[in-house]
């Protein structure tokens, strides 16, 4: 009757209907007595699932019913009748009113969910959005974005003859820095990539400064690795160099992967291009490269400001690339 309810309120329940029945059988009570059901309902419902507090109310019921019959007998006179109908209806409403309460928690447990898992991705004013909108992100859409890279360099040599969770904590510290960077400035992270990691700003919601947002972004970066060198001066080892990358175009965004597992993420030569100007921050010996479309992007949205804070590093063939690209370095500090 109880269905899957844990044992202490299995037993409290089956304890509080049988004490019900029983007045309603054999007292002479004149009030609906068997409205006291409400009470073995929301006791059983602190365990219950839907299913469970329908059949509850439909065994409270069918208790009413038979203690009706060995009362009254088929006869419907009298206000007993009426009573019973009293208890009949707030059973119901009871049953009723705690599945939309159970809904109502199952919801917002599940929104909670959501926000914490995309807190891990998304900053929390796209997080805001995204749990409000009706469209999914797995619709697969074209848009224009910036694509940064971030990665350490040399991390491997870095890591080398330290304990794992001297690493660990290191890569925690360390994404946990790029991490807020690309958060304070409407950035999403699309992965973690080990010491590094790939941010999109524009998806899923793009706005008039995306571009702009992600050379904030990297200034940003540039002054907390400065921080964080200052921090480490007197352990050599704990100093880090960091290459960072972008590049604006269009990409294509939605969910990819196995049934599974998806990730929302963004794809195309815009992302390529951003990881191989990551990559050539070691030839060029800078911290951050963008590439002349990204430069562009910056001066549409006139941001002309920040464009200031690059310079020119003339036209290089990156690997993949069939033309020379343009790049910009972002001058000392």
């Amino acid at each position: 009757m109880f269905y899957s309810a844990r044992p202490h309120s299995l037993g409290l329940a089956i304890v509080l209907a049988a004490c019900i029945f029983l007045v309603d059988t054999l007292s002479s009570l004149q009030f609906a007595v068997a409205s006291l059901y409400v009470v073995v309902i929301l006791t059983s419902a602190y365990d219950l699932q839907r299913r469970g507090i329908i059949l509850t109310g439909i065994s409270c019921a069918a208790l009413t019913a038979l203690s009706y019959v060995l009362t009254h007998g088929f006869a419907v006179d009298g206000t007993a009748p009426l009573r019973s109908l009293v208890s009949f209806v707030s059973i119901t409403i009871t049953v009723v009113l705690v599945i939309r309460n159970r809904s109502a928690n199952e919801r917002l447990a599940e929104v909670k969910r959501e926000r914490t898992n995309l807190a891990r991705f998304f900053s929390p004013k796209i997080v805001e959005q995204l749990v409000q909108i009706d469209v999914p992100l797995s619709v697969a859409r074209r848009q224009k974005a910036a694509v940064l890279f971030a990665d350490v360099v040399g991390f491997t040599a870095h890591a080398s003859g330290k304990a794992p969770d001297e690493v660990i904590k290191f890569l925690r510290d360390l994404l946990g820095l790029l991490s807020e960077a690309v958060f304070l400035y409407e950035g999403s992270i699309d992965k973690f990539l080990g010491d590094g990691l790939m941010a999109a700003f524009g998806p899923p919601f793009a706005s008039q400064q995306d571009a702009t947002n992600a050379a904030l972004c990297a200034l940003q970066i540039r002054e907390r690795l400065g921080r964080w060198n200052e921090q480490h001066a007197n352990n050599p080892d704990k100093a880090i160099r960091l290459a960072v990358g972008i590049h604006c175009g269009e990409v294509v965004q939605g969910d990819v992967g196995s049934d599974k597992r998806l990730e929302f993420t963004v794809v195309g030569d815009t992302v390529n291009i951003a990881s191989r100007v990551e990559a050539y921050c070691r030839v060029l010996n800078a911290t951050v490269l963008v590439t002349g479309d990204f430069m562009q992007s910056l001066l549409a949205e006139g941001s002309f400001d920040v464009a200031k804070a690059f310079t020119s590093e003339g036209k290089h063939l990156l690997r993949g690339c069939k033309e020379p690209i343009q790049l910009y370095s972002l001058k000392a500090g």
